[in-house]
Order: C-alpha cells, then structure tokens, then sequence
C-alpha cells in the first residue's frame, strides 16, 4: 500500500475530454501494470458527458481525478500535469488507449540504463471499436531516425512517451498548438535532446478511420511551427522541404478520406498485424476488460 506520504517514483498523466465510453479500459491497462511504483493523473478537460464520474469508480489511492472546468485543450493539460507531478518520471496516457502490462517497468529499465536519454516511445498497435487489431505502427529505432529527415518529419507516437520529469519541466509544450503538439516538441528539442524508443508494442490505440478534421488542423499547426524553426534553427531544409511538404501530404489526406478509401489509399501508415502480435493484443485486453469490468461492477 503506497501512503500518503510516498512519492511515486512514476508520474502518468491522463488528460480526458468526452471518454465516457472507454476510460474504464484506459484506467484498468494502467491498474494492470506489472510495475506499481506510479500514480495517475487524470485531468477531465471540461468533458460534457460522464468521463470524470467514471473515472472515480475506480478506488485506487494512486489515481488522482481532478475537474478542470473548461475546456482547455490537450497542450494546457499536459502543462498542468507536469507542474502536479510528483514523480521522477513523466509518462503518457490517453482516455481511449490501453497500454500493456509490461510498459512502464520496461521503459524505466532503458531509462534507468540510458542516463543520456531524455524522451523513450516505442511502437503503437492500432485496434477499432470491436478491439480488433487493425495494424501496427513500429517506431523508428533512432534518435536520428525519430528526428527524420527534410522528407520524413519528427515522429514518435505521443502516447508512448515517457521521460524524466525535469526534460518535461525545461520543455513545456506550446499551448497555442490544439494538434501536433508533440511533433513540434520533437522538432524543437532535436538538436539539444536524445530520443530513444523501445522495438515493442507499449500501447494499443483505438483508431478506424483519418478524420478530416483533425488532419487539416494538424496538417495546418505543424506546418506553421516547421516554418517558425525553420527560421529559429537557421534550418532551410525545414522550411523549403518538410513545410511544403505537409501541405501535399494533406491533399493527399483529403483525398483518401473524401474518398472513402482512408488506409486503403495509405497502407504505410497502418503496416499488416503478425499472427503473435494480434494474439498478444487480444490476450492484453481481455485481461484490462476483466479489470474494468471487476471495478465497474464493484460500483454498483
């Protein structure tokens, strides 16, 4: 039993807008951790359905629920949990993902290990709203390669971030970004920062299809801070390559979502699911379904 008085070695912090339908699960893949030394922040960002109420089923003394009035967005929340953290480290967590039961203790092992490195992810298995795996999204291996290349801007899946809370604290994220926040992180630390990611699925997303809306607007936020680092980084690869180019890449956004085609159009983006990865995927959230369900129940 962790008292009063601990500090969790491990700070996760769980902004929410509207996840009524899928915290439970969400809270229960971190419950499930193997590694217990934690606590969870969980942010309701002015949410207009029952997510908070739901968030308090679950009687942890490590889960922390705070109302956040209005809605605030996404960067503001992750600022506003890095200055409540009380760990060592600062992890990610959405309302609608899961993570598996290995994540935390294998990204604070490399951590641990790696002094030198600032900011661990690793890879994402995309599911839908059956929990079928849909595909898999392997991070790239690298620091370099997660910087990218005039071609093929900075990437690392947000929700698997995990860092030291310090790096956090020096590099808040901009909060006039409402999209692609993080990627504008990575372009804005590369060059003073050490990105690392571990080669195995940390976190399963619940994604079906693009949505429009959001990829213009982090089409359209991310191009803008290309181009403002581009000039701040005296970097001219940024701004006459990577800028313009996520101008095409949301025409062709645009184009596989009106179609209708979505992934079909960009099968690069949602790679085949192996036999034992798909297996390991339905294993995982059974066992979080099984948690959430122990919890919800218990509250009736």
């Amino acid at each position: 039993m962790i008292n009063a008085q601990h500090l969790p070695l491990i700070s996760i912090a769980m902004p929410v807008y509207n996840c009524e339908a899928t915290i439970g699960e969400a809270i229960a893949s971190i419950i499930n951790q193997d590694f217990t030394d934690w606590e969870l922040l969980i942010i309701d960002d002015g949410s207009t359905d029952r997510t908070a109420e739901q968030a308090r089923l679950f009687t942890d003394s490590r889960i922390r629920v705070l109302d956040g009035g209005d809605n605030q967005h996404l960067p503001k929340r992750l600022n506003q949990a890095v200055r409540l953290a009380r760990g060592s480290y600062f992890a990610r967590m959405d309302g609608d993902d899961i993570s598996y039961p290995g994540r935390l203790r294998e990204q604070l092992e490399y951590l641990e290990q790696n002094p030198q490195v600032d900011l661990l992810g690793g890879s994402i298995l995309i599911f839908g709203s059956t929990g079928d795996p849909i595909g898999l999204r392997q991070a790239r291996p690298s620091h370099n390669k997660i910087c990218g290349t005039p071609w093929r801007p900075a990437c690392l899946a947000h929700v698997t971030w995990m860092g030291r809370r310090e790096w956090f604290q020096r590099n808040l994220y901009r909060e006039d970004l409402t999209h692609a926040q993080d990627r504008e992180l990575l372009t804005r630390t590369r060059r003073k920062a050490r990105f690392a990611s571990l080669p195995g699925v940390l976190v399963g997303v619940r994604e079906e299809a693009l949505c429009l809306k959001k990829q213009i607007f982090s089409r359209k936020q991310y191009f803008k801070a290309l181009c403002r680092e581009g000039v701040r980084q005296r970097d001219p690869a940024l701004l006459l390559v990577s800028a313009p180019l996520e101008i095409a890449k949301l025409v062709v956004d645009i184009t596989a979502i009106q179609s209708g085609l979505n992934y079909r159009l960009l099968p690069h983006r949602i790679p085949n699911v192996s036999q034992d990865d798909a297996e390991r995927w339905m294993s995982v959230l059974d066992e979080t379904r099984e948690t959430a369900a122990q919890y919800e129940n218990a509250s009736v």
